[in-house]
């Protein structure tokens, strides 16, 4: 039995699938098949991946680059006895550690999701018995019995059918039940075309049917899929790649300074002790200790700007991310589009009429050749939009001020349609009552309802597939209904035409019976039906997307589409929402169907990936592999979903973004980013907020660096000429710990600057810092090297105390990066341009920073803690013209730069 499980069940005859499963069609498995079984192929449920422990988890938080060099600095104050600084930096350590902890024990969980979707029980026969059994005891060859509202426990091969519809829209990403039939079918139909099987975790949502087990547990496509997350990997974030690039570098540079501060103090004739207290200062002056927080703050600063955005971050990098995506992939139903079908045209009498109105709001006109008509003038418009409510089962209903469709989206939008005709369903059933009904099978391809029309006459209305409604039709009605001789070929016209916009088309037709008819069967509709019209339908675009996807374009970002829908139909959307245009100069296959992915070998799909806009009828497994495919080229992805069958993919791509309002619990745990609104605008909105949180990082990163530059060559320069330590490892700690949180941290509210989605996203591989801000860092590093040395000397040459000395220096370094912090709001521009004002926050960081120093410098009790000592006048003169200094420099650079790169644009 094992081998079978690779089977193609639906392309084998249901007797053979009998024959090869040993089982009965009407009496079931036995009772000692059934242990054989269960002990054979195990319970039907999945195998969650066995993960790391807790405590691995936690402790793998700690090993980064980064952190060392935090714990070394832990370890350094703690030797230095500086409790509360060794116990403040270990604090950041250790914050940072439960956060990445926290956020990534959450991953775990959408497995545990996909398990619990297995619960439940099922309606089997067994030894000829009808039965209910828990879910996790099915094996294959059980005979299972489904109806509406069941959800599928198993794989099934379906052996007999009623009407059944199953919702397979988080497998699939099918926007629409799909009727299912039990005919064997080609080797190749893919997974969302196999309309004789019935998979495990999708939804009854109408009808009747038996199926025989064919796959439990791990072996279901769901279950292949559970294998797939498993398997996907977690990729590194652009800025966690560059952090710790960044900090492998720093960490080698600072340990090879140190060395050369301990040879250069024993080359001058230093004690160990000396010689190591001097290597020690020059590391922690080195080390941006701040950065970690910094960067967790910052990030916690974006998750909440992007909540009031209607998206909700999961996992905090993930904001970053937005910011350098370049390609997103997105959903079509219910992303892009609205997820509520509409009729937009109605092909009657020989004419086409247009219907205003999207969604289930009964509001619109109708129009023909642009012009407004009244329907009550049309006999045979109002006729196909009677067929189109009588003839259906769905209902349109309101709630809390929202229009609903219980039922069938198809059927709403016939409802809807009527109803903006002035034809409201409640009063149409009323006058013209249903007698009887053909629901709708997919060997007919067609729906039947008998009305009692007036006391002499019944009418029976048909809706179903053009080929099955012409082909019973033997006239057409004409304006005022009289018979017309039926002109298929015209007909087959407008069809192709609604088609090629990516319509779904349903035909309509009528035929008049005596009153006293009581019956409807197939032998009545088989023939001389009279044709009322077309209603051709769409879920339409959301106008907010295409302005969205307009944005992104222009900011570089390509947006592709990747959808369970059939190509005609999610190429036409494509076109109206804007993606035909190339964003490359290769010529573009617009829209792949999964059927040519999966035929492709991987260099052929890279290509393909990323000249393809549109991916259709794609099976999970597909979404995975184009995810890889244009992160194999260089691309950071952003991907979303909301079906069981988008979470492989959501967790392999660089952000994965889940819906909040249709998604299931599997594609949100596996997500980075919930949209709580299922709009794509909304992601639009996301990634302009990632763009702005980058900026302000790196704007604190070009701050923060020129101060350990500085402490660190302060440090060397003394040690290497064998003279006093300007400033001591503690108040190295004191500038390096206040300046970050008073000072730095309060770029993090800094607002966009202007045209920041007017750039293309960042190259995924492009540094930090450019060559340009290098510079810059540089040459602050230096005149704040320059000012405190030169301060520090120049007291001493005063004969004023070692204290003092020291105090002047480390005010230096202090408000040198307060008035630095002005021209870090913008690495381009003045801050005049910005708006003096416009960062209140920063204000307070620096008046309280001001405070703070005064307080450092005159208190007795820091006076003791810190070493340091009250100053003169003059001696604030001297520090307020160094921080002016340098404003005045880097302000006077920027210009330079941005007039060079005005004479290049000309």
């Amino acid at each position: 039995m094992n081998n079978l499980l690779s089977k193609h069940w639906h392309h084998l005859p249901l007797d053979e699938v009998i024959v090869l499963l040993e089982s009965n069609a009407t009496q079931g498995l036995e009772s000692f098949e059934i242990a054989r079984r269960q002990e054979n192929f195990g319970p039907n449920r999945l195998t969650p991946k066995k993960g790391k422990s807790p405590l691995v988890l936690f402790l793998l938080q700690f090993h980064q680059p980064l952190v060392y060099i935090l714990l070394a600095a832990t370890v350094i104050t703690f030797v230095l006895q500086e409790w509360v600084d060794s116990g403040v930096i270990f604090g950041v350590v250790l914050a940072n550690a439960i956060i990445g902890y926290t956020q990534e024990s959450k991953a775990i969980k959408a497995i545990e999701a996909l398990t619990r979707t297995l619960d439940g029980t099922a309606t089997v026969i067994r030894a000829g018995i009808k039965q209910k059994i828990a879910v996790a005891e099915l094996v294959p060859g059980d005979f299972v019995l489904l109806q509406s509202g069941d959800r599928v426990p198993a794989d099934l091969r379906l052996l007999q059918i009623r009407e059944l519809q199953i919702d397979e829209s988080a497998l699939t990403g099918e926007s629409v039940p799909v009727y299912k039939q039990v005919e064997q079918l080609p080797l190749e139909t893919v997974l969302a075309d196999r309309g004789n099987m019935a998979y495990s975790s999708t939804l009854v949502t109408y009808g009747t049917a038996t199926g025989m087990v064919v796959a439990t547990g791990d072996d279901t496509e769901i279950g292949h899929i559970n294998t797939l997350i498993a398997g996907a990997d977690v990729l590194a974030t652009p800025l966690t790649r560059k952090i710790n690039h960044f900090s492998k570098i720093l960490l080698w540079v600072i340990l090879g300074l140190a060395g050369l501060a301990f040879m250069a103090g024993r080359l001058h004739g230093e004690s160990l002790l000396d010689s190591f207290m001097a290597s020690v200062a020059l590391a922690v002056g080195a080390i941006p200790e701040g950065l970690p927080a910094a960067m967790t703050i910052m990030l916690a600063i974006g998750v909440n700007k992007m909540a009031h955005r209607h998206a909700i971050i999961r996992k905090m990098p993930a904001v970053e991310t937005l910011g350098s995506t370049t390609i997103i992939c997105s959903d079509k139903t219910g992303t892009i589009t609205q997820n509520q079908m509409t009729v937009q045209h109605i092909y009657a009498g020989g004419r086409r009429y247009a219907i205003s109105g999207t969604g289930y709001a009964p509001v619109g006109e109708i129009t023909l050749d642009a012009s407004k008509i009244d329907p009550g003038t049309r006999p045979v418009l109002l006729e196909c939009l009677k067929a189109g409510v009588l003839c259906n089962d769905s209902r349109l209903i309101q709630s809390n001020g929202q229009w609903l469709i219980e039922g069938d989206p198809t059927e709403g939008a016939l409802v809807v349609a009527a109803a903006k005709a002035g034809l409201p369903q409640d009063a149409v059933e009323r006058n013209f009552p249903r007698i009887d009904a053909l629901p709708f099978e997919s060997q007919h391809q067609y729906m039947a309802t008998l009305h009692a029309l007036d006391a002499e006459t019944a009418v029976i209305y048909v809706k179903g597939s053009v080929e099955s409604i012409l082909a019973r039709c033997e006239a057409t009605c004409g304006d005022n209904l009289q018979p017309q001789p039926l002109n298929k070929e015209r007909i087959h016209q407008e069809v192709e035409a609604m088609a090629a916009q990516g319509l779904r088309i349903l035909a309509f037709a009528r035929k008049l019976q005596p009153a006293a008819t009581q019956i409807v069967n197939h032998d009545d509709v088989a023939e001389g039906l009279g044709f009322l019209g077309l209603q051709a339908m769409m879920d339409p675009p959301r106008q907010e997307a295409i302005a969205a996807i307009s944005a992104c374009q222009r900011a570089g970002i390509q947006v592709k589409m990747i959808t369970g829908d059939h190509a005609a139909t999610a190429a036409a959307i494509a076109r109206q929402i804007g993606l035909a245009g190339t964003t490359d100069t290769a010529p573009r296959h617009f829209a792949v169907s999964g059927h040519t992915l999966a035929a492709l070998p991987d260099q052929e799909l890279m290509k393909t990936a990323q000249q393809a806009a549109v991916f259709a009828r794609v099976a999970p497994e597909q979404k995975l592999r184009l995810v890889e495919a244009l992160q194999a080229t260089g691309h950071v992805v952003a991907m979303t979903g909301d079906g069981v069958n988008d979470a492989p993919a959501l967790k392999q791509a660089n952000i994965g973004i889940a819906m909040g309002m249709s998604g299931t619990e599997v594609a949100k745990e596996a997500a980075d980013m919930v949209l709580t609104d299922d709009n794509f605008a909304t992601i639009e909105a996301a990634v302009e907020e990632g763009r702005a949180v980058y900026d302000n990082l790196v704007k604190f990163i070009t701050w923060t660096l020129p101060t350990n530059i500085g402490e660190g060559l302060l440090v060397l320069v003394a040690v290497f000429f064998g003279l006093t330590l300007p400033i001591t490892p503690v108040q190295i700690l004191w500038i390096n710990m206040t300046t970050a949180v008073l000072l730095g941290l309060m770029l993090a509210f800094e607002r966009k600057e202007p045209g920041i989605m007017a750039h293309p996203p960042r190259q995924p591989e492009t540094p930090i810092l450019t060559r340009e801000l290098g510079f810059r860092i540089g040459l602050v590093g230096l005149i704040l090297l320059a000012g405190a040395f030169v301060f520090f000397e120049w007291a001493l040459s005063q004969e004023k105390s070692i204290e003092t000395a020291r105090t002047l220096a480390v005010n230096m370094f202090v408000f040198g990066e307060l008035f630095y912090l002005f021209n870090c709001r913008s690495l381009r521009y003045s801050m005049f341009k910005l708006g003096v004002f416009s960062n209140p926050w920063l204000l307070l960081g620096v008046i309280a920073m001001a405070l703070l120093q005064v307080f450092f410098t005159y208190s007795p009790a820091m006076n003791t803690l810190f070493g340091s000592a009250p100053l003169e006048m003059i001696d604030w003169v001297f520090i307020l013209s160094g921080g002016l200094l340098i404003y005045g420099v880097v302000g006077i650079e920027k210009w330079l730069r941005r007039r060079a790169e005005n004479r290049r644009d000309v």
